[in-house]
């Protein structure tokens, strides 16, 4: 490494940093490396600052735009507001930090068009690719279509632009390598998991315990999540006779509201507990008091391939977990876990129910899956592949 430190422009459209985990784990790895991190991010969720320095890390961001549900005019909105202020603030970065390398964190698509404002200048780009565009649209609106084959030209461009890419699984490099016709050496996996000095097991809030058996989800409540099968399935196990049973959901987003409508519509309010956006300490007390974590994400080309946060988090805290049967699912959870057959509620709930009668089968699940996480899969393991990324880009001919 040069005597002159390296610096780095990350550029996340989706959440504010540091509260996307991902992000934040990569800012903080790459500032404790040496490198100069500064980040683009929109505002939101208290995290209104317009600049702020945390841990060594330079933040900038800016409103957040309007979030689009549905329809190109919505999403042309979001996204333009985003690319406005994106090359707004590099502008700033440029001026008072510079940068060498832009680390572009997709959805969307898009920040290949900042990569190339500044590639004259000598600054690379490094795609992160956190969600596969194509499949996330088509398992959002259940079609393809021209927007379709919009996302599939946007991600080909993106691929086109980058020096090297990261990708959070296997599923995911072999996309880059293949759709996107990258060179195998310039494909690095980084794996997105939790930091085990944070997430520990532990007794929880007794507030949440408010059956015999918890049941937890955490995320980003959106039409995709597979909620709906969640409910669904409580239905089951209200059916099969197991009616000590809560349900603690951790979490926000736009599709909260039809949630909460549908759970209250299957005559199960008292069985849901909704605690809004959690961070740090209170997020873990949640977790901690749960029994069993639940990934209801429906099998389709996206999910398929995509590793989930949520399955890692309960992994890590030594939860035993339910799924149903995705690729990059079961290679995260192997045996700490059981798998529903794809989008079958019912056999969803039969799963629940088993780990429900058999807590100490349960329990065992739990610590394999902690130990899988301390043995492979956590963050440390995660930050030698991202520092090689980093050295390739940089030293790339």
């Amino acid at each position: 490494m040069s005597s002159s430190p390296r610096r780095v422009l990350i550029v996340v459209e989706n959440l504010p940093v540091p509260l996307d985990r991902r992000v934040w784990l990569e800012a903080t790895s790459l500032t404790a490396a040496g490198y100069e991190v500064s980040v683009i991010c929109p505002m939101g969720r208290g995290w209104d600052a317009p600049f702020e320095v945390i841990d060594g890390v330079h933040i900038y961001r800016h409103p957040a735009p309007p979030e689009a549900h549905s329809g190109a005019v919505a999403y042309a909105r979001e996204y333009l507001h985003a690319i406005r202020h994106w090359f707004r603030l590099a502008r700033v970065v440029r001026q008072e930090r510079g940068f060498d390398v832009i680390h572009g964190c997709n959805p969307p698509d898009l920040i290949w068009l900042l990569a190339l404002r500044y590639r004259r200048a000598g600054v690379r780009y490094l795609f992160d690719h956190h969600d596969v565009c194509p499949e996330l649209f088509e398992a959002k609106f259940g079609k393809r279509g021209l927007l379709y084959r919009v996302m599939l030209l946007w991600e080909r461009i993106t691929f086109a632009c980058a020096h090297v890419s990261i990708a959070t699984n296997e599923s995911f490099a072999r996309i880059a390598e293949r759709r996107g016709k990258m060179a195998p050496e310039d494909v690095f996996i980084v794996r997105s998991a939790p930091r085990i000095e944070k997430f520990l097991p532990g007794d929880g809030d007794p507030a949440y315990r408010k059956a015999g058996t918890v049941l937890g989800w955490i995320g980003i409540i959106g039409q995709q999540e597979g909620l709906e099968l969640l409910i669904e399935a409580m239905t089951h196990l209200r059916d099969m006779g197991k009616p000590d049973v809560h349900v603690v959901v951790v979490g926000f987003g736009p599709h909260q509201p039809v949630i909460e409508a549908e759970v209250a519509r299957a005559g199960l309010t008292d069985k849901f507990t909704f605690t809004g956006a959690l961070y740090g300490d209170e997020m873990l007390a949640a977790l901690n008091a749960i029994d069993i974590g639940l990934a209801p994400d429906p099998k389709n080309a996206m999910n398929d391939i995509s590793t989930m946060n949520k399955v890692m988090e309960y992994m890590t805290l030594e939860k035993p977990l339910v799924q149903f049967d995705l690729t990059e699912g079961r290679a995260s959870a192997g045996d700490a876990g059981l798998y529903a057959e794809a989008n079958d509620p019912r056999d969803f709930a039969e799963q629940i129910a088993w780990l429900m009668d058999h807590p100490d089968a349960g329990r065992a699940m739990g610590k394999r899956g902690r130990k899988r996480v301390l043995e492979e899969l956590s963050w440390d393991h995660s930050v030698p592949n991202l520092l090689a990324a980093y050295e390739r880009v940089f030293t790339k001919a």
